[in-house]
This record gives structure tokens, C-alpha cells and sequence, in this order.
């Protein structure tokens, strides 16, 4: 195995992509961690919905509150993340987020184990869900074990009070 060299990220740095509804800056990928896991900092504009209602295959992620404030349907469950609170997404259960308030919220995101980032990657090379062609996001969707629920975005958006897709901030 090899070792991995201690670093520092520092704030802002790093690779990002727009995903349509939240924003993905990479901090740790599976390489430096041996696939155990990845990190990557979520950015989510007000009301901005992350993504339709989805369910992954093979990974957990696990949301910790940076600031503002993170909705999540677990299945059947609302909750809401506030700063210092921890959202678990296990694999297999349908779920959704969005930043449920009115100032912009981030979060870290820990994907175990590791892979699944390689989708956000994927992802921002189109500049956002929104415009991958609809057998692009089939592949990829195959490519990394994950279903989703394209036509939960208008109810989300109305039971929520949110936006999706959301332009990238400025």
C-alpha cells in the first residue's frame, strides 16, 4: 500500500464543480484514503434542492452541518441538519436534501466507502444535471449504483419551498 503525504487544504482550495443544485469542491478522494472513503464540502444556495429523490447502491454518506440549514427526507422521514448535526444517508434508502433556509448553507459530505465523487466529477464536466444528455446520465447513473426519481422534483419543490435546478453563485 502506498502512503499518502500528510497536507493541508486550505479554505476555497481545491478542485469544484456545479452540479445543478449544490456546488462540490473535493477534499479527500478515495485515493488518499484507500477507498475507504472521500470528503467533498457541499455549497447549497438558498432553497436550492441538491437533487431528486435517489437511492445508492453502494455507498453511505454522511452530512455534517457546516452552516444554515440542511432539509433531508430519509425515506419517509423530515428532518432538519442545523450546524454541529450529523445526517446519515445509508445506501439503499431513497432520500433527497436541500438547504432549507433563506442564507446559503454547506456541508461536508463523507462517502463511504469511496468512489461515488467520481459521479459529482462526472457530473460538473456538463456544468450541472440539468443539461446531461438523458443517456449520459443513464451510463452514469449504471456506472455508479445509483437509481433515481426524476419525477419527485416538481412535488419536492412544492412540498419544500425550494429550486432546482439553481444557477451556480457568482
Amino acid at each position: 500500500m502506498q502512503a499518502t503525504k500528510a497536507r493541508v487544504l486550505g479554505s476555497g482550495a481545491g478542485e469544484f464543480a456545479w452540479l445543478g443544485g449544490i456546488g462540490a469542491r473535493f477534499m479527500i478522494d478515495g485515493g488518499d484514503a484507500s477507498q475507504r472513503f472521500s470528503l467533498v464540502e457541499h455549497p447549497l444556495p438558498p432553497r436550492a434542492l441538491a437533487a431528486p429523490l435517489h437511492r445508492h447502491a453502494r455507498e453511505d454518506e454522511y452530512s455534517f452541518v457546516l452552516e444554515g440549514s440542511l432539509g433531508a427526507l430519509l425515506g419517509d422521514e423530515v428532518v432538519i441538519g442545523k450546524p454541529g448535526d450529523l445526517v446519515f444517508k445509508p445506501r439503499h434508502q431513497w432520500h433527497t436534501f436541500w438547504n432549507a433556509g433563506d442564507t446559503p448553507a454547506r456541508i461536508l459530505e463523507i462517502i463511504s466507502p469511496a468512489g461515488f465523487e467520481n459521479f459529482f466529477r462526472d457530473i460538473g464536466k456538463f456544468k450541472g444535471v440539468q443539461v446531461v444528455p438523458e443517456e449520459s446520465l443513464r451510463e452514469l447513473s449504471r456506472k455508479y449504483g445509483i437509481e433515481f426519481d426524476a419525477a419527485s422534483i416538481p412535488r419536492l419543490i412544492e412540498r419544500f419551498g425550494v429550486r432546482f435546478p439553481v444557477e451556480p453563485p457568482a
